[in-house]
């Protein structure tokens, strides 16, 4: 259904089962996912999040200098994207790296056409150091790169939660799991499905969010082929 995408992998979803870090079997479960859209000749770009090694902005509610925090919350996501291009040249997936911040020894920099040239070889793209600034989350990277590589949908992949609801899922055992919404319900009514800033991104320009269990092995591919599952936002 969709020929380029942009998959949002949450820093939570790759720490399995432990409290925090890179858990490598559930980084090369997600990996294999990954191949399985690869090979269906999908161009993918990838955005890693960093909540499984450090959170910016828990850190500012803390008393640590907002900023600071969230520059430390980029290098997190550059570990990430880094262990999950280890997994994906395993499975013989070809990835590159590509950094919102300069670390030239282990990612190359974000150049937009350089990527589109990539892209449309089938290399799979993993986008670290979210927007290359603080005070934005790596939702609102992901809505950007969505944007300006004309992706038609953000895959966010989340750690146990099966899609969008009205209310905490984890919390309450009466949750009602929503199967479509609108962009402009989710904003109106302050979903926390992303931050607003992404989720307005999204709206304005047009690019649908399919909300998914990514722990749940197939997810993925069914999600690309428009195939019932999750939460969609159109």
């Amino acid at each position: 259904m969709y020929k380029r995408v942009i998959i949002k992998v949450s820093g939570e979803a790759l720490k399995g089962d432990t409290m925090h870090g890179i858990d490598p079997k559930t980084m090369l479960k997600i990996a294999r996912d990954i191949k399985e859209v690869h090979d269906l000749g999908v161009e993918i770009g990838i955005v890693v999040g960093g909540g499984n090694i450090w959170r910016g902005k828990s850190a500012a509610s803390l008393g640590m200098d907002r900023a600071q925090a969230d520059y430390m919350g980029m290098l997190a996501t550059i570990m990430n994207g880094l262990a999950l291009q280890d997994a994906l040249e395993k499975l013989n997936v070809p990835s590159r790296v590509a950094s919102a911040i300069e670390v030239n020894q282990v990612s190359e920099r974000y150049i937009r056409k350089k990527v589109e040239k990539h892209l449309k070889l089938k290399t799979v793209y993993i986008f670290v150091g979210g927007t290359g600034s603080p005070y934005f989350t790596t939702d609102t990277a992901a809505a950007l790169r969505a944007a300006e590589l004309n992706a038609e949908v953000i895959l966010m992949g989340k750690n146990g939660v099966s899609g969008v609801y009205d209310k905490d899922p984890k919390k309450y055992q009466d949750a009602i799991m929503f199967n479509e919404l609108t962009h402009k319900f989710v904003l109106e009514q302050g979903l926390e499905i992303m931050d607003s800033t992404a989720a307005s991104l999204c709206k304005e320009n047009k690019i649908d969010l399919i909300v998914f269990n990514i722990e749940e092995e197939g997810n993925l591919k069914k999600a690309v082929l428009g195939k019932k599952v999750g939460t969609k936002v159109t």
